[in-house]
């Protein structure tokens, strides 16, 4: 009886270790699974949040993006007729010329034959901007065509004429006379885009009609001298011949960008035309045709490490004023060669691009602010901008000397003239010895030296006192013309 007692007192004390265990693990991990439940979701929060602009996320799918941003891309074939390439005589460039009476001989049998006419066909795209017809491309694409036709993407087709067009940014602007209101493509801000951004481009490549595209933006402001005023967006979306013209969307299905070059070579390395400097230029080429752009009147160069030796200047930042154009604003407004200019209105000048994009964005006849930074002092100047013309630039010239492996002669009217030179006096190159420093800096004979140290010099005597002066350690900045150019070459030993 008592070892019944026990057996079942052992029992239930096993039963109750038991329950207790199966307690404590079921807490566990209850609170384990709530734990881990809930310690990811601000992840998954912060990622959303990062990447939740309609801009920027990717789709699981384009298609709904393609089929709406479509109606908005056209077609655009041209037609240009070459004149040319009639019948030429056997005898022309021949010596038997002279003795069958050359060209004579052939008109009298076959009589005057009228030049065959070619017709020159290529194809790119567009898009379009407004419900009556205005349409967005490139200025290649339409330049020197005789007939241009578009086509929409319900199949329609409508002569086009050209409206505006502007060959520095290579963008044009034509007009269809549509039988009904037209979709519009919407039109972002190219400022906001990132490197990284997903984006669509739709065109004509190949004659491959509303074929579409997606990449990211690979990279902004990208040069590739394809004009003065270079900006461009690369994208790895595949642009091909025929792309020229047509739309880079964003996610959010507004136009960035103007699809316009490609790297022949490359695969992925395709370029667009920010669409904001596009929208900058479209009310002139709606109104005038053309594009009016600012002008100060300077010319500038990029500040070299040794330029900024020479000029005992912080960094590199900004645009050296290499000339100031007499009677035009810079040199109203008291600018002058040597000047450093930093900043525009407010907005920092890196380099002598930034400076040229900048000045060709003001209006004609707006007064503006520049710094610049003058003997390690800086200055404010109010300049009013004038209009940006094709005329030549102009500048006074001097020269001398001997030393840096280059020799100077003071010019005469006779080798003035002899050499077409654009002064009567002053110093001119004649000679520069190779592997010399001169040699090394690009000093060329006949270069013009204008300055030495920003001191002007129009007798060997005066340049020899200036070099003496920098002392035979010194640095030695030159102001040198060369044909219309004028620029800054610092000799450093």
């Amino acid at each position: 009886m008592k070892t019944e007692h026990k057996g079942r007192k052992s029992f239930v004390m096993f039963l109750i270790a038991f329950l207790i265990g199966f307690f404590i693990v079921s807490a566990v991990e209850v609170l384990r699974s709530s734990f881990f439940r809930s310690s990811p979701v601000p992840d998954v929060q912060e990622a959303s949040a990062v990447s939740s602009s309609p801009a920027s996320q990717a789709p699981l799918s384009f298609a709904d993006l393609a089929e709406r941003l479509k109606p908005s891309v056209v077609n655009i074939s041209t037609t240009k007729i070459i004149r040319g390439g009639g019948v030429r005589s056997p005898f022309e460039g021949s010596p038997l010329g002279r003795y069958f009476g050359g060209d004579d001989f052939f008109e009298r049998f076959f009589g005057d034959v009228p030049q065959r006419e070619f017709k020159q066909k290529s194809l790119g795209s567009g898009f379009i901007i407004s419900h009556d017809g205005y349409i967005f491309t490139n200025n290649h694409v339409v330049e020197q065509a005789d007939k241009i036709l578009v086509k929409l993407s319900n199949g329609k087709e409508y002569d086009a004429k050209v409206i505006g067009k502007d060959a520095k940014t290579d963008i044009a602007l034509i007009k269809i006379k549509p039988s009904e209101s037209l979709p519009v493509a919407e039109t972002g801000d190219s400022e906001k885009l990132r490197v990284g951004d997903w984006v669509m481009a739709i065109g004509n490549p190949f004659g491959l009609e509303q074929t579409v595209t997606v990449g990211i933006v690979s990279a902004k402001g990208r040069v590739i001298g394809a004009g003065p005023y270079d900006n461009f967006i690369q994208t790895d979306a595949s642009i091909n011949p025929g792309n020229s013209g047509g739309p880079l969307f964003n996610m959010a299905g507004q136009v960035i960008g103007i699809n316009t070059a490609i790297v022949a070579q490359g695969q992925g390395i395709g370029f667009a035309i920010p669409i904001s400097m596009a929208k900058t230029i479209l009310p002139d080429l709606k109104s005038r045709g053309k594009v009016t752009r600012g002008w100060m009147g300077v010319s500038v160069q990029d500040i070299s490490e040794d330029i900024a030796k020479s000029m005992r200047l912080k960094d590199q930042k900004g645009a050296l004023i290499s000339d100031v154009v007499a009677g035009d604003p810079a040199e109203k407004a008291g600018l002058r060669a040597g000047d450093v200019i930093t900043e525009i209105n407010g907005k920092t000048v890196a380099n002598t691009h930034e400076l040229l994009l900048l000045i060709a964005g003001l209006r004609v006849g707006e007064t503006i602010k520049v710094k610049v930074v003058r003997d390690g002092q800086e200055k404010i100047f109010p300049i009013l901008i004038a209009e940006r013309t094709d005329k030549s630039e102009t500048a006074s010239a001097k020269i001398s000397g001997e030393a840096f492996g280059m020799s100077v002669q003071e010019i005469t009217p006779e080798i003035a003239s002899q050499l077409g030179l654009p002064v009567k006096k002053g110093l001119i190159v004649v000679d520069v010895q190779g592997g010399s420093l001169a040699d090394e800096v690009g000093i060329q004979p006949q270069d013009i030296i204008l300055q030495v140290n920003k001191a002007k010099v129009a007798t060997i005597k005066e340049y020899k006192n200036e070099l003496a002066k920098a002392g035979a350690k010194g640095n030695i900045l030159l102001l040198v013309k060369r044909g219309r150019t004028t620029f800054f070459v610092p000799l450093v030993k």
